[in-house]
């Protein structure tokens, strides 16, 4: 199948986007097409656009927190059918024969392909994609709004089954943004005692309506002392350098400090601090299984 599509591209770095045509050539015989009817719009989108990332080709065609239909499925794609309802994410293909694929860790695949990297996304008429990266759309999700659980969602949400977090657990939150207003929902849902921490005030009402049993400001250092040994996960949402050593205080024995945020610093943590058997860690976007998950608790 090969057909002209219409997007909207970035022609050069920083530019406003603006409507051109493309052809996306044959559709693959593992490949789907989705006719797109949703897209959200996450802040790694403009970073693709302004190439803060220094891999941007362009015309970029940016959008990777797609919603639509199927259109189209390769020749030996069997689980999906045409007018079926899908999403897709940051990842677009993954190569199917690696330790990690074999594994189900289809996120970790070395040569995992992304969805708006060196290929046309989802800001146009429609977007391809490795059927396996089509998850289904459960019933009961409005095509409006699940966009984002693409990205932020299961970046927020795949932490909470590879750590095994519990609902007995107490867990914080590190910046309310499009991850961490997120992370509330998702941990507060789960079970857990919820800390939000944010450096803003005008929030601190905003997180308790998310699902925060408590709002911290994190420029208020009695707040955060009175944390100390209490936490046994904290998620860190933000982009930013922070004193991470605040927060590692605040975890309890084999707590867990962990980063979906890209800080753009060392942490600069001393390996004493860790002696309670505390961890640091980070993970990526979930696999398309955990997605599937995340989307049926959604549901």
């Amino acid at each position: 199948m090969s057909a002209k599509i219409k997007g909207y591209a970035a022609t050069a770095q920083g530019r406003k986007l603006e409507l051109i045509e493309y052809d996306l050539g044959d559709l693959g015989d593992d490949q789907v097409e989705i006719q797109v009817s949703h897209c959200g719009i996450c802040h790694s989108d403009l970073s693709m656009i302004d190439n803060a990332f220094g891999w941007s080709e362009f015309p970029l065609v940016p959008g990777h927190e797609v919603i639509g239909t199927i259109a189209a499925v390769g020749a030996h794609v069997k689980h999906l059918k045409a007018g079926q309802r899908v999403g897709l994410g940051w990842f677009s293909g993954s190569d199917m024969t690696c330790p990690q694929c074999l594994a189900g860790d289809h996120n970790l695949c070395p040569k995992a392909e992304q969805t708006i990297v060196h290929r046309k996304g989802g800001f146009a008429q429609r977007v391809r994609c490795q059927a396996l990266w089509a998850v289904p759309l459960p019933a009961a999700l409005d095509s409006a709004t699940a966009g984002p659980l693409f990205c932020a969602g299961t970046t927020v949400f795949n932490p909470l089954l590879q750590y095994d977090v519990k609902p007995t657990d107490r867990a914080g939150v590190i910046g309310i943004g499009g991850l961490g207003h997120l992370a509330l929902q998702f941990l507060s849902k789960w079970g857990c005692e919820v800390f939000a921490f944010t450096s803003s005030e005008s929030k601190q009402a905003e997180v308790k309506k998310l699902g925060a049993h408590h709002a911290v400001s994190s420029r208020d250092p009695a707040q955060m002392e009175k944390l100390a040994g209490s936490l046994d996960f904290i998620i860190s949402t933000v982009n930013v350098g922070l004193n991470w050593s605040d927060y590692i205080k605040m975890l309890a024995p084999r707590g867990r400090l962990h980063f979906v945020g890209v800080a753009p610093e060392p942490l600069g943590v001393m390996p004493v601090e860790l002696l309670g058997q505390k961890s640091i860690s980070g993970t990526p976007m979930g696999s398309p299984a955990t997605i599937a998950k995340m989307l049926d608790f959604c549901a």
